[in-house]
């Protein structure tokens, strides 16, 4: 397996091991990506998904990094990449009658988030600036609902 180069813009979270599904986090995920860190905050408190609270817990621990890293103010930041990986399913055996089991298999996924400061970069003075720069897949306006999927 090859290292990544560190970013000097670029501050990272994982979490492993979180007892859920991967596609029941990906929705959470999706939502998120390319976002700035207050938005994502506020759209992580008001969906009513199970997935948001590990996700919330993940984005404000990258930004806490950041923050005590490498100095990044909070305001700058934006969830550059967001991925869900498929982590070990756990298994239990669940007792059936006449002596027969059952086996209950739960789930984990691994999540990793990648904050980027934007405040280095001067052509992201404006928004419309900052589009030009992003990935095609990024969405930094939204439609009106938080809802909303590209």
């Amino acid at each position: 397996m090859r290292k990544k180069k560190k970013s000097l813009t670029e501050v990272s979270a994982l979490g492993q091991y979180i007892p859920m599904s991967v596609h029941k986090a990906r929705r959470v995920i999706d939502q998120i990506r390319g976002r700035s860190y207050k938005e994502t905050l506020m759209i992580l408190e008001l969906m009513p998904y199970r997935a948001c609270y590990p996700i919330f817990k993940l984005i404000y621990s990258a930004a806490a990094n950041a923050k005590h890293n490498k100095g990044f103010e909070k305001e700058d930041l934006i969830v550059w990449k967001a991925e869900v990986n498929k982590g070990t399913t756990r298994k239990k055996l669940k007792p059936r009658a006449r002596g027969r089991s059952y086996l209950i298999k739960k789930p984990t996924c691994h999540i990793n988030v990648v904050l980027k400061d934007i405040s280095y970069y001067e052509a992201y003075e404006t928004l419309d600036n900052r589009e030009k720069y992003l990935p095609s897949n990024f969405r930094l306006k939204s439609s009106g609902a938080i809802w909303d999927k590209k």
